[in-house]
């Protein structure tokens, strides 16, 4: 009988105790955990290149002098497994389907068909505004190759987000349409004024303001303008004229002044 009370206590103690501690937890411990990490408006922008894999096989036998072999291979679509991979491996950027929109340009040819130590992956990473390139590698795997790009764009992002981002603002405010420029109204045709005097050498005056000394030829707006000549010795000359275009031909015969 103490051999049976003696191991329902033993199974029954660390039952006791267990429940003990999950009723002591926190309730911070049992919170849902959230990412903190930064929002994707925040995120360097990737664009993956349309990327094609190309897959190889081969055998080949021979007997009693006889030798065959074939040769099969072909290409595939990889872009789908290229952004998955990105997506699992590098998760503080977003892929963008769209290349205008992105901040990178990721071209990532990668091979399959083949021993592990025989594909040859090949990443490079360019900046979409610029063309510049931050890094250019092979590698044997095609997750070798995402990580390259990965660690590159990281770097190249922390270090120039904000003028990246700059420059991405004013190429789209440049490829905006631009309002159409108000047209510009020619300048109405001038008349030709072509005064002279008797005698010569009288002030000209039009619309108050002087012009010349008769005879002299100059130059006015359309419309009814005040003509005026004047000479020391002599009546002041003064007419209202109206002009179109051409010229016209004035003389102001003077009288001397009582």
């Amino acid at each position: 009988m103490r051999h049976v009370l003696a191991a329902v206590l033993c199974i029954a103690l660390p039952i006791a105790m267990f429940a003990s501690s999950a009723q002591s937890a926190s309730p911070q411990d049992n919170a849902p955990k959230t990412n903190q990490g930064p929002a994707d408006a925040d995120k360097a922008r990737v664009f993956i290149t349309d990327s094609q894999s190309w897959s190889i096989a081969g055998a080949g036998g021979g007997a009693n002098g006889a030798y065959g072999g074939s040769v099969a291979g072909g290409a595939r679509p990889q872009t789908a497994e290229i952004v998955k991979t990105f997506g699992e491996r590098c998760p503080q950027v977003v892929t963008n389907n769209k290349q205008d929109r992105t901040d990178y340009i990721v071209v990532l040819d990668h091979e399959g068909g083949k021993g592990v130590l025989r594909h040859k992956n090949k990443v490079a990473v360019f900046n979409r505004i610029t063309g510049d390139s931050i890094v250019s590698k092979s590698t044997l795997s095609l997750g070798g190759s995402v990580e390259d790009a990965c660690s590159a764009i990281t770097a190249d992002w922390a270090a120039h987000s904000v003028s990246i981002r700059a420059l991405e603002s004013t190429a789209i405010a440049a490829s905006e349409p631009k309002p159409p420029a108000a047209p510009v109204s020619a300048p109405a045709a001038q008349a030709q004024l072509q005064v002279t005097s008797t005698p010569d050498g009288a002030d000209i005056e039009i619309d108050g303001g002087f012009v010349g000394n008769t005879p002299s030829t100059v130059g006015v707006a359309p419309g009814q303008h005040q003509l005026s000549v004047k000479k020391t010795g002599f009546k002041p000359w003064e007419r209202k004229i109206s002009v179109s275009t051409g010229q016209v031909n004035v003389n102001a015969a003077l009288d001397a002044a009582q």
